[in-house]
């Protein structure tokens, strides 16, 4: 999973030789990198490849224990549907589909495949097991999982039963049944909904049947081996060369600099820019507890960013100014210091999966500023230790390389910073709105000891202003909105049920100490229907 470029074909490393191997096939769902995410949870390793590759090189493949068809956008009975080859079926291991993995399997065994309203399920669905099954051991024969579907299996393909059904009557779940080789018995399943989402009850139950139960793995991976292998790498890659660091002070870029500097030490020049977007004092905090651990230089690029930002209401736009802002500020420093060929980001999966797709069936959410800003004039080649991590699996890494606890804990901050947290245009004066009140805001919820218990929380300005009434005098100021979620990943999120008291002290503090804000707003949004930022 981690040793090969997103996307391509996966190379023999002495990771993969050592462990057994799930291979999934990605048809452009959004979560295909989550299904990959758990596996590695439950210490298999995982590669991604996608429906269009060339898997002849699996044959031989002794690793190789089972394969998962992902998800993905379209209909299989559309004309140019992604689809498997059925060498896959060929390789004697099983198979489970996922969603579109399942439609997929059912329509290549003459299944029938159909959509319209009835067919349609999103969100929490009730299933009910109705025939025993290997996939379902210890579950139970009622729990609720996470749908997304418009299509469903009307009529399911001769060499298969059903195992289990949705509370709409759907077919939610199936097996082979037949002893034919195109599809032994016990070899070929499908669910209908997503196993690997947060949101599925014991959907890592389900997955860790399908590794251990049914795909028989023994050979486990351990996440702790990702350190000695990346540095391994790193070593090979830069040599003796120096690189530069993108440091923001978050925990993506506070562990690969950790990371990066385990490789080559001294020959990793971390770098601070302060783009004027940045938390209360966050600059001047970054700079006091790294400069003695890291290699770090701070460039103040405030004005430069908030000119190039000015009148930009755009958050597409917004976020790709600041994107070719950092790299130009990289780059003109780069020049400076002589000979510089690397450049480290912590960019994560998220980032990835929701600005671009491999070839067109995943849709694109929105840009990120680390991975759609970056101009084809870059001179450095793009070092990504993370890429294809989860947050989650960064904090643990972070902790094995001995990160300070403060960091580690820290919650996600995007990479445009207050940019896509002020809605509309930016003004300096907008920005010190917000970093007064988001800064009285997580203030609060640490010394209510509500902060480790939220995935993400932060303040939004909206761009409207409200009548109010202060000391018997008219206002009409700004609002500003609240959102804290509870996440795993950050591919999925519910609001965070905020004590009343402590949204009561919040909103209090933030309207009696702040001038220029009179209403503060709680947002109850869930991802999906919504993002976790507003913009």
């Amino acid at each position: 999973m981690f040793d090969y470029p997103l996307w391509g074909s996966p190379t023999t490393n002495s990771l993969a030789m050592m462990t057994d191997k799930i291979i999934i096939l990605d048809f452009g769902s959004q979560y295909t990198k989550l299904i990959a995410r758990k596996v590695r949870e439950c210490h298999v390793y995982s590669e991604v490849i996608p429906c269009t590759a060339n898997l002849s090189h699996l044959k031989n493949d002794k690793s190789l224990k089972g394969i998962i068809l992902s998800g993905g956008p379209q209909s299989v009975y559309v004309n140019n549907a992604p689809a498997f080859s059925k060498f896959i079926l060929d390789l004697n291991v099983p198979v489970l589909g996922i969603c579109y993995g399942l439609q997929l399997l059912s329509h290549h065994f003459k299944g029938k495949v159909s959509g319209g309203k009835l067919a349609r399920e999103y969100g929490k669905t009730k299933i009910h097991v109705t025939s025993a099954s290997k996939l379902f051991k210890g579950i139970g024969k009622d729990f609720t999982a996470w749908m997304s579907h418009g299509d469903h299996i009307e009529k399911l393909p001769a060499e298969f039963k059903v195992t289990s059904k949705s509370g709409n009557g759907l077919i939610s779940s199936f097996e082979s049944v037949s002893s034919t080789p195109s599809a032994g018995v016990g070899s070929i399943f499908g669910v209908q909904f997503h196993p690997e989402v947060h949101h599925t009850l014991h959907g890592t139950s389900i997955l860790k049947n399908f590794l251990y139960g049914i795909c028989n793995i023994t050979n486990k991976w351990q996440m702790g081996s990702f350190i000695g292998q990346k540095v391994k790498e790193i070593k090979e890659k830069i040599g003796n060369e120096k690189a530069l660091c993108a440091l923001s002070g978050g925990v993506d870029s506070t562990v690969a600099a950790f990371l990066i500097n385990k490789a080559i030490g001294k020959n990793l020049v971390c770098v601070h820019i302060d783009n004027g977007l940045m938390r209360k004092n966050e600059s001047r905090q970054i700079i006091k507890y790294f400069s003695p651990r890291l290699n770090l230089k701070f460039i103040d690029g405030s004005k430069l960013f908030l000119n190039r930002l000015k009148g930009v209401s755009d958050p597409e736009t917004k976020r790709k100014i600041i994107g070719k802002t950092f790299i130009d500020l990289f780059q003109d420093y780069a020049k400076k210091q002589g000979r510089i060929k690397y450049l480290i980001q912590g960019t994560l999966y998220p980032d990835v999966i929701e600005s671009s797709s491999f070839k067109g069936p995943s849709v694109t959410i929105k840009s990120h500023h680390n991975v759609g800003g970056l101009p084809k004039s870059l001179h450095m080649s793009l070092v990504e230790p993370f890429r294809e991590l989860f947050k989650d699996e960064v904090r643990i890494i972070g902790r094995l390389l001995g990160v300070p606890k403060e960091i580690i804990e820290r919650h996600p901050f995007p990479g445009p910073g207050l940019a896509v947290r002020v809605l509309g245009a930016i003004t300096k004066e907008k920005l010190e709105l917000l970093r007064e009140a988001d800064y009285i805001y997580i203030d609060i919820l640490k010394k209510n000891r509500l902060y480790n218990k939220i995935w993400q929380a932060f303040s939004v300005l909206l761009p409207v202003s409200t009548v109010g009434v202060m000391g018997d005098s008219r206002t009409y100021e700004k609002v500003l909105a609240l959102r804290a979620v509870e996440s795993v990943d950050g591919m999925t999120a519910n609001w965070f049920h905020m004590p009343p008291g402590a949204l009561e002290e919040i909103s209090t503090a933030i309207t009696n100490k702040v001038k220029g804000i009179n209403r503060v707003v709680y947002d109850i949004s869930n991802k999906p229907p919504s993002t976790i930022e507003w913009e």
